[in-house]
């Protein structure tokens, strides 16, 4: 059976196409079988092959795409979802109840309660779950774009100008990359202290504990030690409940090797530092209105070359702002989820909708597409049996004379650097 509410709401419901005959977007469903086969793909394959792994800070790889993939398909089903305007009290009762248990289940999904591949052990001490992940921050957009399309409002059909219908929502997205571009830039960060025994760095405790100072006495920082977002995150998370192995620790500066960072490492690079932060949340979300935009699209037009002409224009503003602001001195940053970030892989997500459409819906080629649609439909149980390392630890217990003999065993002994 498909999950009766998949991960970001399985929502592709019927539309009317060409001829008026309902029609499901199948497409979406696929968009989204693909987002987690990606992630699949860079979780087991990064370790082996780094070029397909997140970015160590700067720069994008593949896997800096699943995120903005996830909140983009988010977004767009939001538009089908309240297509008809709902009752808007029910609507958004329903919507945060929603958030919350997505949010939940992230925190048991990733925050430390199931211990993976080398331990048939679970639970988690609370003073150092993490509170923050995927599903944390999907929740966060999800919730953002639901009650600017609840309570916004409504557009007028007198003429189809989506920038000029939804005014009101792009007022929202000024306001919050306003909000988080002054937090970023405008935040003073003074030094720092962390005792390595209770921060979840990489190395042992060392005699009780080593309390390490990171000078930064700066504003407007960038860099995985001094910036806003990790400074927010630590007065208002607690270290402790940081994301423990950040990928900046693979940075040349690190020295890391095999899993560990050199003592000798500058001190930021033993703390924990969370991808998924607070101040991020608010492009993050950003990302997840511009997919409600196509969202609206999809929705209200019934023409396929007027849907695919829509997006297309909003697909290369994104990519050339983004661009410009790139070569301006913004970085591209997924940690930190900067706004050429955010725009960059908003315009990679629409591009990718907008092949899968043509592919799918106007042309019809499903069967090539089959597998990913099906994922797409259980996602939820596939993100689970994932997140969980339950697919993983299942595999694992299969093996040949001796239980160390097997194929997960063999696969993280010789290809794991991490």
């Amino acid at each position: 059976m498909a999950d009766p509410r998949p991960l970001l709401l399985n929502d592709s419901e019927p539309t009317q196409l060409q001829g008026g005959r309902p029609t499901r977007i199948a497409s979406l469903d696929v968009f989204r079988g693909l987002s987690v086969f990606l992630m699949i793909v860079v979780d087991y394959g990064g370790s082996i092959f780094p070029i397909i792994a997140h970015a160590p800070w700067n720069g994008i790889h593949l896997a800096d795409f699943v995120m903005p993939f996830f909140l983009f398909i988010a977004g767009i089903s939001l538009a089908l979802v309240y297509k008809r305007r709902p009752q808007r009290t029910q609507a958004t009762c329903k919507a945060l109840a929603r958030a919350v248990k997505l949010f939940v289940l992230g925190i048991v999904l990733q925050g430390g309660y199931f211990h993976g591949i080398t331990s048939l052990t679970f639970g988690v001490d609370v003073e150092r779950i993490r509170l923050l992940g995927v599903l944390q921050r999907i929740s966060i957009g999800y919730i953002v774009a639901a009650l600017c399309e609840i309570w916004l409002p409504p557009p007028r059909w007198k003429e189809i100008n989506f920038l000029k219908n939804y005014y009101w929502h792009w007022f929202v997205v000024v306001i919050l990359l306003a909000l988080y571009s002054g937090l970023l830039y405008g935040l003073y960060v003074p030094d720092w202290q962390f005792d390595i025994s209770a921060s979840t760095s990489s190395l042992p405790p060392i005699g009780g504990g080593v309390v390490y100072t990171v000078n930064c006495s700066v504003r407007g920082d960038l860099g995985p030690a001094c910036n806003s977002a990790g400074m927010i995150d630590r007065y208002i998370l607690g270290l402790g409940h940081l994301y423990r192995k950040p990928v900046y620790r693979n940075l040349r500066e690190c020295n890391m090797s095999k899993g560990q960072v050199s003592d000798s490492s500058p001190s930021w690079c033993h703390a924990p530092f969370d991808p998924e932060g607070i101040l991020s949340s608010i492009t993050a979300a950003v990302s997840c209105i511009i997919g409600l935009q196509y969202g609206h699209v999809l929705a209200h037009l019934q023409d396929h070359k007027e849907r695919q002409y829509n997006w297309m224009c909003f697909s290369l503003s994104s990519l050339a702002l983004g661009l410009f602001l790139a070569s301006t001195g913004i970085p591209i940053n997924k940690a930190l989820y900067t706004v050429s970030y955010m725009l960059l892989t908003s315009a990679g997500s629409g591009l990718t909708f907008i092949a899968l459409y043509y592919l799918v819906d106007v042309h019809g080629h499903r069967r090539l597409t089959a597998v990913l649609e099906w994922m797409g439909k259980h996602s939820l149980s596939i993100f689970v049996l994932v997140s969980s390392n339950l697919a993983v630890i299942a595999i694992h217990g299969f093996y040949w004379n001796k239980p160390e003999n097997n194929i997960i065993n063999w696969i993280v002994t010789r290809f794991d650097r991490t």
